[in-house]
């Protein structure tokens, strides 16, 4: 290989590194029946154990036993992989009764499931303006990026609106042509600012301006709703949303993403959306956990009332210690730090001398300036967790010469 094409991908990287916003994957493994526990690999010749703060599986529900079994008996009848594309070959009995589980959880005809929570996304904004000709897609300027992918790959007309900003929303709705197909994008949770979408407000313009909706649920799936619906179950608004798209790979604890509505959409983007088409399809033991995790959380409100419990317990601890959060409705709790440089050094003396695991994020997940580390709290995070986390915290917010706010 030319030298010059390695200085440039060279070169890249130490951009990077220089802004302060260089990743590193830590290694850990999970222990199985101890969530949030785990075993961090500094290196091949040093271990320890750990407690993870920043894991998406908010439930736990990847070391729940019975999903464990469900998995395991899939493995031992039907093997490993599924053999093959959703049309050849791929498609088993447990992607069949999962897809029925999605649709009946979201109150929709069908499902259609994807191999991530991205790929669903990405594939089925990205086939909409086929399916809609002249189709003007309304984004909300804080979507993730898989759903900015999709919008991307469609190729159509779009307008970016600013944050759950209805007002600004509805101006360019009304400046749009009447008689053009259109559709509103946007998530329900916001897993970096920990806020809502006004859902019911954007279905009334939607309705209003005779435009489809589109919602991201993946970090409310399981969550929120009397049966883990998302927050469109929990407000009543099941009915008035369009297309929902949602992941198996957060409070479900498996991996894998999906997409619910009318028969007919699902119909169309089955056969039209390439990301679904040409992939292989998730291995059937995961559908199969997905299944039994989905049918669990169904009944099971009082892991969500204690996830609740736990998440507002760490917040008043942050509000009484004077830290600067963002103290949002959600389950999630973004610490503030505002520099790459400290918050990738924090998180590292987090896990080097608390045994505290919290991954920093910096730029593109968050603008610059406004780096945090996400805590991830949940039903098993206990106060004496609760306890070891408070005194780091302390210790390093004195350390760094952080700014603490004024408690009430």
């Amino acid at each position: 290989m030319n030298q010059d094409y390695l200085k440039h991908f060279q070169q890249a990287v130490d951009n990077v590194r220089g802004e302060g916003r260089y990743r590193v994957f830590q290694d850990i493994r999970r222990v199985r029946g101890e969530f949030p526990k785990a075993v961090w690999y500094k290196n091949e010749y040093s271990e320890k154990d750990i407690v993870v703060w920043c894991s998406n599986d908010y439930l736990g529900m990847g070391q729940n036993e019975c999903v464990i079994e469900a998995v395991k008996s899939a493995v031992d009848t039907a093997g490993t992989g599924s053999g093959g594309t959703r049309n050849i070959a791929g498609t088993t009995h447990y992607h069949v009764q999962l897809e029925k589980e999605l649709a009946e959880l979201h109150g929709k005809d069908n499902a259609l499931v994807f191999t991530s929570g991205y790929v669903a996304n990405e594939a089925t904004l990205g086939v909409m303006s086929r399916i809609l000709p002249g189709l003007i897609i309304f984004s909300d300027e804080m979507n993730h990026a898989s759903m900015i992918s999709g919008i991307q790959r469609s190729r159509c007309q779009k307008h970016i609106f600013k944050h759950n900003d209805l007002a600004n929303l509805e101006t360019k709705l009304k400046a749009a042509p009447a008689d053009k197909p259109k559709l509103i994008a946007f998530e329900s949770v916001y897993s970096m600012d920990a806020d809502i979408a006004p859902i019911q407000e954007i279905c009334d313009l939607a309705e209003k301006y005779n435009a489809m909706t589109y919602i991201d649920e993946v970090h409310a799936v399981g969550m929120y709703g009397d049966r883990g619906g998302g927050v469109c179950e929990e407000r009543g608004l099941m009915d008035r949303v369009d297309i929902v798209q949602g992941t198996l790979a957060k409070a479900f604890g498996m991996i894998g993403g999906y997409i619910a509505a009318n028969d007919i959409i699902t119909d169309a983007v089955r056969s039209m959306a390439s990301g679904f088409i040409f992939t292989t399809s998730i291995p059937p033991s995961t559908a199969a956990g997905a299944l039994r995790s989905v049918k669990i959380l169904k009944i099971s409100p009082e892991i969500r009332d204690q996830h609740k419990e736990r998440a507002s317990e760490l917040k008043k601890r942050f509000r009484a210690a004077g830290f600067p959060f963002i103290d949002g409705d959600t389950h999630i709790v973004p610490l503030m730090i505002s520099d790459p440089v400290k918050c990738k050094a924090i998180s590292d003396q987090l896990i080097e001398e608390h045994d505290i695991y919290v991954q920093p994020i910096n730029y593109p997940t968050v603008p610059r300036g406004t780096e945090r580390l996400r805590f991830t709290p949940s039903p098993f995070h206990s106060d004496a967790m609760m306890d070891d986390l408070l005194a780091a915290l302390h210790k390093i917010w004195d350390q760094f010469d952080l700014k603490r706010e004024k408690v009430a």
